[in-house]
């Protein structure tokens, strides 16, 4: 088959996914639900368009993705045009041609986000037979990060924290990172303790200071992003097709989040599948409308290893809010750079998920600082195991509500295994589904929830009053959404 990526008049370029699952196409997917079914979907620089449903969000051209020697970013709007159902249209922007190697390391990463392989089309069938009410909503995929290390390092940062500082700490990771790149948009303003607090980093990211106190949020940038955009009216009016020549893709895992929050995800895989880059069809059904597309010149992609690696503790604890967190991030970071930590080498050994090797790659885990028993179980759902439900205070509120069950910290595991042990080795899935489910009654279709409201997603807000009644959010409605 034949690869071809199309360029059009606004200097980016259009590359086909099609969503093949060994059989034809797979056509229960849908990238709505691929996407928003776990909290890590609303945090940066993920971006989701409400109206759209288009994902945007920077990723890495490399020829490997966890090597960032020589890194470049470039935004990509992935989209499942209705009209055009059977295929992912990836839209990279602010170029002019891709490469096949290059082709093939964004299709990876999108493959591993929404979890797209043979294997794990397999896994949602079965797990969709065992649990009814999980195919009822079209629930199977848990959405998860580019990359092992974003996922390992959000993981930390739901930990011990409210949802709404969590959001803020990866705002600020991304916000570093677009500093670390490009010195001269980061804001200057004079703190003369953390002027020099940079170890190791070139010349180039010196000049900037922190400007994000540790335990406070980040200010809300006016017109930063916009929720109407409706980006599916840019794929149109293709002026030239590139002919390339057909390259392999190796596919990866995916992830998930929640409340306080949790995390989940699935498998790894190496399976090698040969792909086809063609548009047969529209690409716009309205090219009247040339909305402006979005910029992302005020927040970063996810730093990587290397740019964490050389930074000064005290200096990212400040800057992005981390607190003690910041310590153990830069030791991960410099474990990966050193070559003590090979992520590479964890995500082979997952690429097959089985009970026998969990214990194995939990006790590699852990390890590492900062990889507790709740964080190791999230990092594991990223990497394909959905037998073990990582459990913490969000668990105990759910069986309470949901499950009339009281639970502790000391026999959570229990009751969860006593009500999803049914499901097998999905637990984590049904749990997942059900979770989600909760959350979508109580705070409506979060795939249609405006930015500003992702913060409301706490435990506070899904508590009943003491009159048994829950507790009234103000949400804007989806007529005031335009949905």
């Amino acid at each position: 088959m034949q690869h071809r990526q199309e360029i059009d008049r606004h200097r980016s370029v259009v590359v086909e996914l099609p969503l093949e699952d060994g059989n034809g196409y797979c056509a229960s997917f849908d990238l709505e639900k691929a996407v928003c079914s776990h909290g890590l979907f609303m945090m940066a620089p993920n971006r989701w368009d409400t109206l759209s449903k288009t994902l945007e969000r920077p990723l890495r051209l490399s020829e490997n993705i966890n090597d960032d020697d020589h890194e470049q970013s470039v935004l990509v709007q992935i989209t499942q045009p209705s009209d055009y159902p059977h295929s992912l249209l990836l839209r990279v922007l602010d170029t002019d041609s891709l490469s096949t190697i290059h082709q093939r390391s964004l299709l990876g990463q999108v493959r591993r986000m929404v979890r797209l392989s043979v294997e794990e089309n397999k896994r949602v069938k079965l797990f969709q037979e065992i649990c009814g009410e999980a195919k009822e909503r079209g629930f199977g995929r848990v959405f998860r990060s580019p990359t092992l290390f974003e996922d390992m390092v959000k993981c930390m940062l739901l930990c011990n924290c409210q949802w709404s500082r969590t959001l803020s700490m990866a705002e600020a990771l991304c916000e570093l990172q677009l500093e670390l790149n490009c010195p001269s948009s980061a804001a200057s303003f004079p703190d003369p303790d953390n002027q020099n607090q940079l170890k190791g980093v070139t010349s180039k990211s010196e000049h900037f200071t922190p400007r994000t106190p540790a335990g406070k949020e980040l200010r809300k940038r006016a017109g930063a992003y916009g929720c109407s955009r409706n980006l599916l009216e840019r794929l149109n009016e293709v002026e030239e097709i590139v002919d390339i020549d057909k390259p392999g893709v190796t596919v990866t895992p995916a992830f998930s989040v929640g409340e306080e929050v949790l995390q989940k995800s699935n498998l790894c895989q190496d399976t090698t599948e040969v792909w086809e880059v063609s548009v047969s069809a529209p690409l716009n059904p309205d090219p009247s409308e040339d909305r402006k597309l979005s910029s992302f010149n005020q927040l970063g992609n996810f730093p990587s290893p290397k740019q964490l690696a050389s930074l000064d503790e005290s200096f990212l604890a400040k800057r992005c809010g981390l607190g003690y967190r910041a310590g153990r991030i830069i030791k991960l970071a410099k474990g990966i750079v050193e070559g003590s930590i090979q992520l590479n080498e964890l995500e082979e050994a997952c690429s097959n998920p089985s009970l026998s090797n969990y214990d194995k790659m939990a006790e590699q885990l852990r390890e590492i600082d900062g990889f507790g028993p709740f964080t190791c179980a999230n990092v594991l759902m990223c990497l394909g195991y959905y037998h073990v439900i990582p459990t913490d205070s969000e668990t105990i509120r759910h069986l309470k509500q949901v499950h009339a069950r009281t639970s502790t910290i000391q026999n959570v595991q229990r009751d969860v295994e006593n009500i999803y042990g049914k499901y097998a080795p999905f637990q984590f899935l049904a749990y997942w589904s059900e979770v989600w489910h909760f959350y979508e009654e109580r705070f409506g279709k979060l795939s249609e929830m405006p930015h500003s409201e992702y913060k409301l997603i706490t435990a506070a807000n899904m508590r009943p009053k003491r009159n048994g009644k829950c507790k009234k959010l103000k949400i804007a409605s989806t007529e005031k959404l335009g949905v």
